[in-house]
């Protein structure tokens, strides 16, 4: 891969690259729409992500290609840098526009991108294209930014260049990823925990529904606006800031303080996949897979049934997981309504879960997913030189 770049770059610029970096995806192992209840995720960086082949040029002129994309950009330092229609590389554009905002002193780039993340797919594509390239300026021109700063200035310039609204955690994990570990995350106040995730036997299938993620936004403001009717009616008569200051002991204690059963389901959800994450650093940290695969499937269940963020795409992934003896367990992963399923699969009865997976969610929805296997990998950095500041 790394050699067919460089040759790639060579063609593309007639030069050869000075520098590789890689930044990985992202997929969240547990814990999933309690970001914004200040409770606890717990992403882990995957082995597939984006890779920037750079060269530094005289002409203050920063030019764009992508191996997965056809269109192409030149952008010189000191034009006015702005959004561009739905291009792609409106990501490194506006990584490049917060360092001269910052009055970071750059010069002109050739610049290749290669990811082979599935685009669309919900494991944090374009976070990863912001982290690596912001990666790349502050170790080329020494502009002195810590890992944590590189963070969220690449959140920020997807909740401002690019106009999405998202939380922390995508940048967080690609940035922070370790080989072998899951980060247990606070997004409020980001302190974070690595916590030890050998898999041994098992790998992670990232099983891609292909289905087009529609209601994904309009239904997570709705979920969010539900979290907080229930945040509003249990402060009648607890002192919190966030759902998830209170374990499920003492949501069950005050729950009839939420007199409408929907709101009611979305804060036991919510409180309850809190207390989740914690059961499954433990188990991951033992070593216990058995034990954080049943995590997975409580996990997908309330996210089915309290929280309506399935489908019937993902749920069938699931299904079928249970049905599998080499699968230790499996939930959907991400905003839901799409996207993404993950399931935690002993190595040697991967090619046979893929197939059978495949052939199962074919047979139930009429078109076919995609199936990858992934093991827990290393944050961004400067391919085969990877150090964490």
């Amino acid at each position: 891969m790394r050699a067919d770049l460089k040759q790639e770059f060579v063609k593309q610029y007639g030069k050869q690259a000075t520098e590789t970096y890689f930044s990985p995806g992202r997929v969240n192992l547990i814990g999933e729409h309690i970001d914004y209840n200040g409770g606890l995720v717990m992403p882990c960086a995957i082995t597939f992500g984006s890779y920037l082949l750079v060269s530094p040029n005289n002409e203050n002129i920063f030019r764009f290609k992508s191996l997965n994309f056809s269109e192409q950009a030149e952008v010189h330092l000191n034009a006015e840098h702005k959004k561009v229609g739905e291009f792609w590389y409106n990501y490194p554009v506006g990584v490049i526009a917060h360092f001269l905002k910052d009055g970071k002193k750059l010069q002109g780039l050739d610049m290749l991108f290669y990811g082979d993340i599935p685009i669309g797919s919900g494991l944090s594509s374009s976070a990863s294209i912001e982290v690596v390239t912001a990666f790349a300026l502050n170790d080329l021109f020494t502009t002195d930014y810590n890992r944590l700063e590189l963070v969220k200035l690449s959140q920020s310039v997807e909740n401002k260049f690019i106009g999405v609204n998202c939380g922390i955690m995508d940048q967080f994990a690609v940035a922070f990823g370790e080989k072998d570990k899951a980060l247990m995350l606070n997004c409020d106040t980001l302190d974070y925990q690595a916590v030890d995730s050998n898999l041994g036997d098992y790998l992670l299938a990232i099983i891609n529904t292909n289905k087009p993620r529609k209601l994904a936004e309009s239904k997570y403001n709705e979920r969010v606006q539900e979290c907080q009717t229930a945040l509003a009616a249990l402060k009648q008569a607890l002192d919190i800031n966030y759902l998830c200051d209170i374990d499920s002991q003492t949501f069950e204690q005050y729950k009839h303080l939420i007199t409408d059963a929907t709101v009611q389901a979305r804060a036991k959800h919510v409180v309850e996949e809190n207390d989740r994450v914690k059961l499954a650093a433990k188990a991951l940290s033992g070593n216990n897979l058995t034990e954080f695969g049943q995590l997975m499937y409580a996990s997908h269940q309330s996210l089915r049934d309290l929280y309506e963020v399935s489908g019937v795409e993902l749920d069938t992934v699931v299904d079928y997981a249970k049905t599998n003896p080499d699968v230790a367990g499996a939930r959907m992963t991400g905003a839901g309504f799409g996207g993404c399923a993950i399931a935690l699969v002993k190595k040697e009865g991967f090619d046979n879960f893929s197939k059978a997976v495949a052939a199962y969610y074919t047979e139930k929805i009429g078109y076919a997913p995609s199936v990858y296997a992934s093991l827990i990998g290393d944050g961004v950095g400067v391919l085969n030189e990877v150090v964490k500041s």
